[in-house]
Formats: structure tokens, sequence, C-alpha cells
């Protein structure tokens, strides 16, 4: 079924509509990491705090405390549906079922409740913080994030008449169809939705994920929203993120046990996932020193997933590093996923899985035997590649607003939102990156943790999401 999206957005009470319907709706990886910390930390004491990057944007001003309230009131109501637990316990995940324990999908039925949270505004700005026991609380980060990002995009619909939000949807239609035109008939391709956090709404990432399904076939690998996977019978992406290594880092007692904390974190993971979901997250505190530091048994895991620094080095240094510790890399796994669009997913596909060298067009795909030159055609795949393609798939309204020039700032264009842990039993926590601009922590601390880590290979690069 089609959703008059235009229609539904002129004559909805968004004050009663739920952004978030489903417990289910939330990052995949989030719930892995949710049985990994109700097994390894169930009394860990945290908290998140919301942070807007896109500080111009002032979503106090934009954002209602009333609405924002009852959205987030309504979520702390969900509980998981009995037909949820049992796709949840009977679905085969990355090959393997039973990945989801009984005993931690009867507390998910019995007592996982999302706590309290608290809300102030500050010189323009939202600031949320969600604090408790690890297990409860771990949820609250992409439900927050996406009922943030949708409010926005309703505060700008508002001013928009049924024809003019129709100019806009038949717009970002037009731009969606593009770029997945671009992406069909590429040899090789493989592509995920990743972007459920910063969409535009649940509705059109809906939309969207459909059309990818429909129109890539076999290269659209799946989606990491669980719901929609669970809905619409695709594949469940993802494995771990930054929170987990942050955590484990606020914990230790003394500058040796940060430095080995990342390596902790691997073994306790290894030891409870196994297969396709080790893919290492290895940005948190920087790539170059975890790569060079990290135990040998590190270089069997499955593969890497790049998020902060730039996807053409950063690939090119895990394949150096495989080397280097004997491993091939084409067995392994690369996986981008921070701010990808076409360009870039088509040039890193071409650059790691053998392909033709930009630039280059779409109809360049049609017919892999025509380039077998040696010149367009590279010999053969270096590494498994995969995107995870986020906000500028589930959320690219830029020059789509019919009353705005083109190229110029808009109520739709997305922003840096993130909703990152801030503290561990009390602890501050830290995040370096490989990208000065979204290191997160107090200067002191983060300055600790630069003279731990170092500082080699990091940048600073623009942020757009």
């Amino acid at each position: 079924m089609i959703v008059n999206l235009a229609e539904r957005a002129h004559n909805h009470n968004w004050r009663v509509d739920p952004i978030v319907r489903s417990l289910l709706d939330t990052d995949f990886y989030k719930l892995l990491m949710l049985q990994f910390i109700w097994k390894h930390f169930p009394k860990v004491e945290v908290a998140f705090t919301i942070v807007n990057r896109s500080s111009s944007v002032r979503l106090a001003e934009i954002i209602s405390e009333d609405d924002l309230r009852m959205q987030l009131d309504y979520v702390r109501n969900l509980r998981f549906r009995k037909s949820e637990l049992i796709w949840l316990a009977g679905n085969t995940f990355y090959g393997t079922r039973g990945i989801f324990e009984p005993a931690f999908l009867e507390w998910l039925d019995r007592d996982l409740r999302l706590p309290e949270y608290s809300i102030a505004s500050v010189d323009g700005q939202l600031h949320l913080r969600f604090a408790g026991a690890w297990p409860l609380v771990t949820l609250w980060e992409v439900y927050a994030l996406s009922i943030l990002s949708e409010l926005k995009s309703r505060f700008a619909m508002r001013a928009l008449s049924e024809f003019a939000l129709d100019i806009l949807y038949a717009r970002a239609k037009a731009r969606l169809w593009g770029k997945i035109e671009r992406l069909r008939g590429v040899p090789g391709l493989r592509v995920a939705d990743f972007g459920t956090r910063r969409r535009h709404s649940f509705l059109w990432q809906e939309y969207v994920v459909n059309a990818m399904r429909d129109s890539l076939g076999e290269s659209f690998t799946g989606t990491s929203n669980t719901y929609l996977a669970y809905k619409h019978d695709l594949e469940a992406i993802g494995t771990n993120a930054h929170e987990l290594p942050m955590a484990l880092a606020a914990l230790a007692d003394d500058d040796a046990q940060l430095k080995a904390a990342q390596y902790h974190l691997l073994d306790l993971w290894q030891n409870t996932y196994k297969r396709e979901l080790l893919v290492m997250l290895p940005d948190t505190f920087g790539t170059t020193q975890f790569l060079r530091d990290a135990p040998d048994w590190v270089a069997d895991w499955t593969g890497q997933r790049i998020d902060s620094k730039d996807p053409f080095v950063a690939g090119e240094e895990y394949i150096a590093w495989l080397g280097q510790r004997g491993r091939d890399p084409r067995s392994k796994l690369l996986v981008a996923s921070d701010g990808l669009d076409v360009e870039q997913i088509l040039g890193l596909h071409a650059q790691f899985s053998g392909a033709i060298q930009p630039p280059f067009t779409a109809r360049d795909f049609h017919r892999a035997e025509d380039f077998v030159d040696g010149t367009k055609w590279l010999p053969g795949r270096r590494i498994r590649f995969s995107a995870g393609w986020g906000t500028l798939l589930t959320n690219d309204f830029r020059d789509c607003d019919p009353r705005g020039d083109a190229g110029a700032e808009s109520a739709f264009d997305p922003i840096s939102l993130v909703c990152k842990l801030s503290e561990a039993n009390g602890r501050a926590t830290v995040k370096l990156s490989d990208n000065f601009a979204k290191a997160n922590g107090t200067p002191e601390d983060i300055a600790r943790y630069r003279r731990v880590f170092g500082a080699e290979g990091m940048s600073n690069q623009p942020t757009l999401v």
C-alpha cells in the first residue's frame, strides 16, 4: 500500500500521532548490545545526553516541550508484543537462529521498562538526559533521536499547504529515484538502510526501504530498523556501536586498563556472539592506534565498520593491516556508514570491490563484461564491501522545499544530532573519534584520553550528519 504522504501530513493531528510505534523501531545493534549489557553489565548505572552538533538550529525554539514529552511518554508505555518476541526468538539473523537467549527475551517481556527522563532548555537547545541501570536506559538513544528528528520535520511541514507538501514529497521522491537509478545494475553492490535515528519520519523511512527493496533487488541487503525488518520480512543489519568501548573505558581504574578496555570489549563480545557479528568499530579512541596495538586474534574478526574517518583512507588502512597480520583481505568485510551518499557509495564500491574507476555514470555498470580491459575494471575484489546508508537516504529533503531557493538552507535540511553515553557508574565518558569535530567529553578528560591513546591518524573533517 502506498501512503499519500502529503495528504497525511496535512490532515493528521500530529499531537496524537505516535512517532515510535513499536519498541522494535530501533537499530538492530541496540538489541544485540542490550542483550550483551544485560548479560555482562546489569548493575552499571549510566546516563545518556542529547547533543545537537548543528548548533545554529535552535531546537528548543522549533520543538514544543509538550509535544516532546507526549512522544517520550508514549514510548515509555510501550511493551514488546508477543509476536515481536516470537520473531526475535525464531528468526534467523546472519544465518544463525537463536541469537537471543530465552532468558533475555523473558526479561524483555517481564522487566524492561524505560526509565524517566529530564528535559531542559538552554540557550535555544533542548537538553535531554536519560539515566538509570544500563540495560533499562540504552534503548532510549534511538527512540529519542528519531522523535526529535521527526518533530523537527513536523514543525517545518505545519507551514505548508497540502499542495506545497505534495510538491515537497514529489521532489524528495524524484531525488530518491535519481539515487536509486544510479545504483541499479551495479555488479556486486551491497547497500543497507542505516537511517532510523535521523529520518525525516517513520512513514518516509518505510517508503524509502520499500523503494530500495523493490528497485535494487539483491543489492539491497536489508535495514538496521528492526521493526521494518520484522514487518517487511527483511534482513536486520547491525552489530555494535561506540557506547560499549566508551563505557568500559570509563570503568577502567588506571591508564593501563583504559588502553586495554577496547580489546577487553572485543574479547567479551566474541565470547557472546560469533561469525558475522564479529564486525569491529575501532574509531572510538582512534583507528590507527587501535589497529597498531591490537592483539593478533583481532585480525580474525569478520570485518570492520568505518564511522568517523575518511572511508577511502580507512579502508586502505584496514587492508594494509590485514596483510601485515597475514590475513587475506578478500575474506573480510568492510562496512562504511558515516554520512554516505551515492557518489561515495559508488566510489567506495569501485575502489574496494573491483569495479569501474571514477568518474563514471550509472550506465557504465550495466554490463560488467564490457569492463575487463584492465583500465576500467579492477582485478577482482580486494575486500567485501558494504555501504550502510543513513541520513542522506532517509532524510534528504535538501532543496525540496517549494518556498525556498535551490541551495538555500531549509527547515527540512538534516542536522547532526547525537545521543551519547555521558556517564558510567558516575564517571564521565569520552569519545575521541577519528574526526576531531566529533570528540565528546570534557576538555580535561579528552586531554587525558589523547595522552593515553594518542592522536595518530585523526583529522578535522566536515560534519554534515
